[in-house]
């Protein structure tokens, strides 16, 4: 999982950290993503509101690393072609979005995400573009399988697979068929394949 820069200083506690994520879950679902406060997290967590003020810049980050950073802290996936990878990929993903937590959260982030550009900042620099960093290894292998061409743009197939996620789970609300990830992952994958 990646998570903020620890400050100096003492080093973090995990049994805090994880405590504390599985916290904002669970307010997340039970309460939804408004009533939800890092006051509150603080307390079922256990923890002072300065322990999660020193590890996220608010509530907004907070829940997003508990909700959706799942697909984040999987290995990364080698099944042995770029359609089962990507396959791996999204089922992760599906799972992630499906999650009632998500489903709480989506639209207050969203809305969070839209008024507040440095939020947008800090989520695509310490959470975004690391997955994605650590998802290259995919697209190197399929290279190397000569699937694909080393001039495809791994960074805009991600977001396309994100993107198609997304939207089909989380705006449309459709509910993912077994099929689905088998589904997407044919069609970008045919849309990148070596020619």
């Amino acid at each position: 999982m990646t998570h903020p820069s620890a400050p100096r200083g003492r080093p973090r506690d995990i049994r805090a950290h994880q405590a504390i994520l599985t916290s904002t879950i669970e307010l997340v679902t039970e309460l939804g993503y408004a009533a939800t406060s890092v006051g509150a997290v603080a307390a079922r967590a256990g923890v002072g509101k300065d322990t999660i003020y020193r590890r996220w810049s608010g509530k907004a980050e907070l829940v997003y690393e508990a909700v959706f950073t799942e697909t984040e802290a999987a290995p990364v996936p080698d099944t042995g072609s770029l359609t089962g990878d990507l396959t791996a990929l999204l089922e992760s993903l599906i799972h992630e979005f499906t999650a009632p937590a998500a489903a709480a959260a989506l639209p207050g982030l969203l809305a969070d995400f839209a008024a507040g550009p440095e939020l947008q900042a800090r989520i695509r620099s310490q959470f975004l573009a690391p997955a994605k960093e650590s998802l290259v290894a995919v697209f190197e292998r399929a290279v190397r399988r000569g699937e694909t061409d080393p001039s495809v743009p791994v960074d805009l197939v991600l977001d396309t697979l994100a993107g198609a996620v997304f939207f089909h789970v989380g705006l449309v609300g459709e509910r993912p068929t077994r099929q689905l990830a088998t589904q997407l992952a044919a069609i970008v994958g045919r849309g990148i394949e070596a020619r």
